[in-house]
C-alpha cells in the first residue's frame, strides 16, 4: 500500500522525494451506541482498514489537499494563514472534505480542546511550513465505519510526526473530536476519535466516556468471526437526526437531575431510571433516556460476558441493543432492520446490531466462521428482496492505532 500510495502521490505533486506514508484505522462499535455523549459506556474496536496519507513538507505556507476517493474535487488549495489564524475558520461549502483535515490543523491552535482531561499546551507555532497531502481510504464513505474521525485522527497524527508536537494519542482523540464539533458542526461524543487513537491489534476498548478512563480486552473469537454488512443507504451526521437526539437527551437529562444528582445519564442504573422516570413528563424523552440508560448498562454487561468467554450472552446484549435502538431510540430505518432482521435468521449468528449513528450504514455481526459464506449469501439475498438495494459484506480484521507506514 505504501507504494501504492507514492505513486500516486506522485502523479498528482509530481515527485516523491521527503514523502512520508501513514494511516490511520477505521473502528466499528461493538456495543454501547449513542451511549458516548449521555456519560455511559462504549466497547468500540479498529479495524485494519482504514485512511492512508502520503505527505510532503513545502517551503512555503501552502497547504494542497487530494484524495484519491473524491477525484472530480481536485486538488484543493488552502495556506496556514488562513487556517491557523484567529479563534473561528471559516468554513467553506466548496473546499467539501478537506474541511475535515483543515478543521484539525485549525484546533491545534486552540487550547480548549483539551478540557479536563489534560494540562498539555500545544505550541502550534510550531506548525510553519505548508503540506502537500493526499489521501486514500479503503472505509466505505457515509457507512458509518469512522471515516471522517479517521482521516481526522490520521492527520492530527502526521502533523504530530512531521512539526515533533508534544501530544498523546489520547489527547489528538480529543483535538480530533473538538475539530468535529466545532468546525464541522457535527456534535459528536469522544467514542469515535477515542477508538481510531487508542486502538490496538485483537483488543476492543471498554471505554467510560465520562473519565476517559479505559480498558483493552482482549477480543479472542476463536472460531467466529465479525461481519459487517453496509446497507449502502449512505448517511450523513450532519444532516442526520443526531444533533436532535442528543438535544432530546439533554432536556431528558435537565428534567431528572430537579429529583436525582446525576451528572449524565450514565449515572443511572435502571432501577433508578425506573423509580424517577415519570419526571420526564414525554413519552418520547423517556424513550430516549432509557435508550441511553439501557444501553450503558448492557455495555458494562457484555464486557463481563466476554471475560466469562460467555458469547452467547455477549450476542444476547448485541440483540437487544438493535432492538433498543429500533424502538426507543428511533434511529435505524428500514435498512438496517432489514439488515438486521435477516441476519437474526440465520445459522451461525452469535449476535447483530446496527452500528454508528444510524439511519443508514452498517450493522456489525459476530458469527461462526463455518457459517460466513452462506450468512453473506443469504442475508444479501433477503436484503435486496426487502429493499431494492445490494448490501456489502466485510469480514474484518481488529486493527491497532495510527502509525507510520
Amino acid at each position: 500500500m505504501k507504494n501504492k500510495m507514492l505513486n500516486w502521490f506522485k502523479d498528482i505533486y509530481k515527485e516523491t522525494e521527503g514523502v512520508g506514508v501513514y494511516f490511520a484505522p477505521g473502528r466499528v462499535n461493538l456495543i454501547g451506541e449513542h451511549t458516548d455523549y449521555n456519560g455511559g459506556h462504549v466497547f468500540p474496536c479498529a479495524l485494519e482498514i482504514g485512511t492512508y496519507g502520503a505527505v510532503r513538507l513545502r517551503e512555503d505556507r501552502t497547504l494542497r489537499f487530494y484524495s484519491i476517493n473524491f477525484p472530480d474535487e481536485g486538488v484543493i488549495i488552502s495556506s496556514l494563514d488562513d487556517v491557523l489564524s484567529g479563534e473561528e475558520l471559516i468554513y467553506h461549502r466548496k473546499d467539501d472534505w478537506a474541511n475535515y483535515p483543515k478543521g484539525v490543523l485549525w484546533a491545534f491552535a486552540q487550547h480548549s480542546f483539551l478540557e479536563k482531561h489534560s494540562d498539555i499546551k500545544i505550541e502550534s507555532s510550531n506548525i510553519n511550513r505548508g503540506m502537500d497531502i493526499l489521501y486514500y481510504g479503503d472505509i466505505p464513505n457515509g457507512s458509518g465505519l469512522s471515516s471522517s474521525a479517521s482521516l481526522e485522527v490520521l492527520t492530527a497524527y502526521i502533523i504530530k510526526d512531521l512539526f515533533q508536537i508534544d501530544i498523546s494519542l489520547k489527547d489528538i482523540s480529543l483535538l480530533s473530536q473538538y475539530a468535529e464539533n466545532k468546525y464541522v458542526g457535527v456534535n459528536s461524543g469522544i467514542m469515535d476519535q477515542f477508538a481510531v487513537a487508542m486502538g490496538k491489534k485483537n483488543h476492543a476498548i471498554f471505554l467510560d466516556t465520562s473519565t476517559l478512563e479505559y480498558e483493552y480486552a482482549p477480543l479472542s473469537l476463536v472460531d467466529k468471526r465479525i461481519v459487517i454488512s453496509n446497507s449502502n443507504k449512505r448517511r450523513g451526521l450532519g444532516d442526520s437526526k443526531y444533533n436532535e437526539r442528543r438535544s432530546e437527551c439533554e432536556e431528558a437529562l435537565r428534567r431528572l437531575q430537579t429529583v436525582v444528582k446525576i451528572n449524565t445519564l450514565g449515572d443511572l442504573s435502571k432501577d433508578e431510571f425506573e423509580a424517577h422516570k415519570d419526571i420526564i413528563k414525554d413519552d418520547t424523552l423517556i424513550r430516549r433516556a432509557r435508550h441511553a440508560v439501557y444501553e450503558n448498562q448492557r455495555t458494562i454487561e457484555a464486557i463481563k460476558s466476554l471475560k466469562t468467554n460467555d458469547m452467547q450472552r455477549f450476542g444476547d446484549l448485541m440483540n437487544e441493543s438493535h432492538i433498543s435502538l429500533r424502538d426507543d431510540y428511533e434511529v435505524t430505518g428500514h435498512e438496517l432492520d432489514s439488515l438486521v432482521e435477516a441476519a437474526w435468521e440465520q445459522d451461525g449468528l452469535i449476535g447483530a446490531r446496527m452500528t454508528g449513528a444510524g439511519f443508514g450504514g452498517c450493522t456489525v455481526n459476530i458469527v461462526d466462521e463455518e457459517y460466513i459464506e452462506s450468512f453473506i449469501s443469504k442475508v444479501g439475498i433477503q436484503y435486496k428482496e426487502k429493499t431494492g438495494l445490494r448490501a456489502d459484506f466485510y469480514v474484518v480484521e481488529i486493527g491497532g492505532g495510527p502509525r507510520r507506514l
